[in-house]
């Protein structure tokens, strides 16, 4: 059987912090608990000030399985405005790896 898991492009992330509401509101969590955490790192590179907005699954992320039975996207995925998130098979995802930069691949237990 196949595994899926979740694809997110680093580049594009704008931090607009959907995808924790998106879960959140999805799987009732109280505030605190989530299945992603978005966390933003400003360093210097060369002189230049640098944001970079991380979307990391936690350990309750689940890929929304209930949604994915009924043929939908994690919300997580359906809500990201910067469509920096996608959601499939893990052989595809790792194809799609193959010819983006800065892509981080997850898949739970």
């Amino acid at each position: 059987m196949e595994k899926y898991g979740l694809l997110i492009n680093y580049d594009y992330c704008t931090g607009c912090h959907t995808c924790e509401i998106a879960c959140q509101q999805e799987h009732d969590y109280p505030v605190g608990k989530n299945g992603i955490k978005l966390t933003e790192y400003t360093y210097e590179n060369h002189t230049k000030l640098c944001i970079d907005n991380l979307p990391f699954p936690t350990e309750l992320c689940d890929l929304c399985l209930n949604r994915h039975q009924q043929g939908e996207l994690p919300a997580c995925v359906k809500h990201c405005q910067a469509q920096c998130m996608s959601f499939g098979q893990l052989s595809e995802l790792v194809k799609q790896m193959e010819i983006q930069s800065r892509t981080v691949l997850y898949s739970p237990k």
